[in-house]
């Protein structure tokens, strides 16, 4: 009997391994007329490589939030009427491609099955950029409190969620740091965040007002790439180590108390101009 565990918990190290190939969540199988993005007027939903992303519009054609897809070229015009594009002009992946942008706090997306994430990319949109590069957020005066110096920042952070909606953890994304700003597609690892059936998004920064942040809360997101974890496997493999662990419990060996507790990461600031 004690030569059968090591042959099966191979068997269920290969499911695992086998079963869980990266998907990764481009954008581009959403279609779009060129240089446009994704704004109907209604609060509504939109699918991508498996997971559903929530866009809110309760003003009708006014403002969105939450969640669009674009393909955006606009990199100079300042303001709210360009809320859409990447400062990157492009999304993330060869030639012109599509990309996610985001804006409000609490904005969410979820999975259709639980993942382990690897990462994403990350960059501002053209509006942020602007707002804080130069202080122009197309209004006149404006409403943000001029280029960011030293001492200002905006940071976006990414909050995992399991089935049960319980915080896995947490990544912090430097969308700017003094007159440092995200202008390339970076990528940011989300690994840290464990198994999640959800993801939200949130702002703080330095620049604030009577009704929150002056700067515009939006990032542009793309290849979102996932890990799934397959039920049946992950709970064969699960089950035969725990198996393994009550009948080695006199081994010496010992779990690190720290390890899976949920915690926040902040992450570096990659590439910047």
């Amino acid at each position: 009997m004690h030569h059968r565990f090591p042959a099966i918990l191979a068997t269920g190290a290969c499911l695992v391994a086998t079963a869980a190939p990266a998907a990764v969540i481009t954008f581009d199988d959403l279609a779009l007329a060129p240089d446009s993005y994704f704004k109907p007027g209604v609060t509504t939903t939109f699918e991508s490589g498996g997971a559903t992303f929530h866009h809110d519009a309760p003003f009708g054609d006014c403002c969105w939030f939450g969640f669009t897809y674009s393909n955006r070229t606009d990199v100079v015009t300042p303001g709210f009427l360009n809320d859409g594009s990447a400062i990157t002009g492009d999304g993330a992946g060869p030639g012109q491609d599509n990309y996610a942008v985001s804006t409000s706090d609490g904005a969410l997306l979820e999975f259709d099955i639980a993942q382990s994430l690897a990462g994403a990319f990350f960059t501002n949109t053209t509006y942020t950029y602007l707002a804080v590069r130069d202080g122009n957020d197309g209004n006149v005066p404006p409403f943000v409190g001029g280029p960011f110096g030293p001492g200002d920042f905006l940071t976006l952070t990414v909050t995992g969620y399991d089935a049960g909606d319980a915080v896995t953890g947490s990544v912090d994304v430097a969308l700017a740091d003094g007159t440092a700003i995200l202008d390339q597609w970076t990528w940011v690892d989300l690994a840290s965040l464990g198994l999640v059936k959800s993801l939200r998004f949130s702002y703080t920064g330095s620049d604030n007002g009577p009704f929150g942040l002056n700067t515009p809360a939006y990032f542009a997101m793309d290849n979102l790439t996932t890990v799934p974890v397959p039920g049946a496997a992950w709970l064969l493999a699960s089950g035969l180590l725990a198996i393994r662990r009550r009948r080695s419990s006199g081994s010496g060996f010992s779990r690190d108390p720290e390890n899976g507790r949920a915690g926040r990461r902040s992450y570096g600031r990659g590439t910047f101009r």
